[in-house]
């Protein structure tokens, strides 16, 4: 891409300041793993305290995180004036909120479809771990790309998604 020069200090800082977004969405979808490998439990504990934060009701069903996932849509993503690469990985934490938020809501509507079968609970471990291990690992290496000043655009799909809305 032809917008890719060098990206200063306090770009890299906002750029990667969205993807605690999704990362404290996901860690719902954790307890399964953090039962099984405690120490996992401590390492995730910042975290913890800043989803309960972005948890807070305002009003009954406006919370912290819904605010501040529409501030960075609006007031990041669609600001011309902001650098592109804050804005692609803005977009970017957004898509993978997005995910989180789509596999919670499948997994409830598969809890009220098959929630009386034997197999269901193994079902939901599954799809729970898968969630937590991919959003942290895209969460790992936005991070670490974005303290580099490189594009995280390797994650299948959603860069290329994030692409097309940037411009």
């Amino acid at each position: 891409m032809a917008r890719r020069s060098s990206v200063n200090y306090l770009d890299r800082l906002y750029a990667s300041l969205p993807y605690l977004l999704p990362i404290t969405a996901v860690v719902a979808f954790g307890a399964f793993l953090f039962l099984q490998f405690p120490p996992l439990f401590f390492v995730f504990f910042p975290v913890f305290r800043l989803n309960q934060i972005l948890s807070i009701s305002i009003i009954d069903f406006i919370s912290i995180r819904f605010v501040a996932w529409f501030c960075v849509f609006i007031f990041v993503v669609r600001n011309y004036k902001i650098s592109h690469f804050t804005r692609f990985n803005a977009m970017q934490a957004l898509l993978l909120d997005i995910i989180v938020a789509l596999v919670g809501a499948i997994t409830q509507l598969l809890e009220i479809i098959l929630g009386q079968l034997a197999f269901f609970p193994f079902v939901l471990q599954i799809i729970a771990s898968v969630t937590f291990l991919g959003i942290t690992t895209a969460f790992i290496y936005s991070v670490f790309k974005c303290i580099r000043g490189k594009y995280a655009d390797q994650i299948p799909m959603i860069s290329d998604v994030v692409y097309s809305q940037i411009r």
